[in-house]
């Protein structure tokens, strides 16, 4: 298979004139049980008949794996190449085909159906390989998904309790600092007033005053 491989490489490169294969992208990521579109294009020439078209599509995935996706002989599908593993999951756009698109539908994807593949288009005026890769990964369990999603929920509650808890710090902080400040300038004002010289003294008629919400009060 490799040698193979490489055979299309070397012909693909060697092929005079401007007749190219290319793919829309050169790998594809998918995730099992969903569908996925395989995209191909080619050069076209309007005078030609597409009875001349003949394509390969296969799907390389050990030394002795090879799996026919699609198969046109002489512009006409022939169903029966297809291997067993594709059969009733591909389907094919014929009028995108008329334009030079290969566009292939691989439904209710396999993690099997991962590997490199292979697009041969021949006509009688040129011949080109395209190739790219796909990646099925398993389907992710409903009861790992709902593991994710409480993961993400806790997490999330986690950052909200983390924010709260810091902003509370803040405020508290402030709140210590302001009551420092205040405690600084009562010890600095009875520092200052025992620094006084002389008899010079200020005192209150009374060192403690008892009142009520909304009466009034004379301080002296």
């Amino acid at each position: 298979m490799i040698c193979r491989i490489l055979l299309l490489i070397i012909l693909t490169s060697c092929v005079s004139g401007s007749f190219v294969v290319n793919v829309t992208q050169t790998c594809y990521q998918a995730e099992e049980n969903h569908n996925i579109t395989l995209e191909w294009t080619f050069t076209t020439k309007p005078d030609r008949s597409t009875k001349t078209l003949n394509i390969l599509c296969e799907l390389f995935i050990s030394n002795n794996n090879v799996s026919v996706l699609y198969h046109v002989h002489e512009g006409v599908e022939v169903s029966e190449s297809q291997d067993e593993k594709f059969s009733g999951r591909v389907q094919s756009d014929k009028d995108a085909l008329r334009e030079g698109r290969i566009r292939l539908q691989l439904s209710r994807l396999r993690t099997d159906d991962s590997g490199l593949y292979l697009c041969e288009v021949n006509t009688d005026y040129g011949f080109s390989v395209g190739r790219c890769r796909l990646n099925v990964t398993g389907e992710m369990s409903e009861t790992l998904k709902h593991e994710v999603r409480s993961s993400q929920r806790r997490l999330a509650a986690a950052k909200t309790k983390q924010s709260s808890l810091k902003g509370t710090a803040n405020h508290i902080g402030h709140i210590c600092h302001m009551r420092e400040k205040m405690i600084c300038r009562i010890l600095l004002l009875i520092i200052l007033t025992s620094c006084v010289s002389g008899s010079f003294v200020v005192n209150v008629t009374q060192t403690s005053y008892q009142a009520e919400e909304n009466h009034n009060i004379t301080l002296e």
